[in-house]
């Protein structure tokens, strides 16, 4: 597994949300999240996760 941490605007990116949906993705613990020199960062294999399960259901 990979240790990468993404940020906020690569997840939106990746994701295709915006940024507001994200945090509160991460604030709803729907997304792992860490806080890294002030700045929410992502785990990779989580948001590749989100994104495996999104495709699965449709989105």
């Amino acid at each position: 597994m990979s240790d990468k941490l993404l940020s906020l605007d690569e997840v939106c990116k990746m994701l295709d949300k915006p940024e507001v949906t994200v945090k509160r993705y991460a604030r709803e613990s729907l997304l792992p999240s860490v806080e890294k020199d002030g700045k929410l960062m992502f785990p990779e294999p989580s948001v590749l996760q989100y994104m495996e399960i999104e495709k699965r259901l449709g989105r």
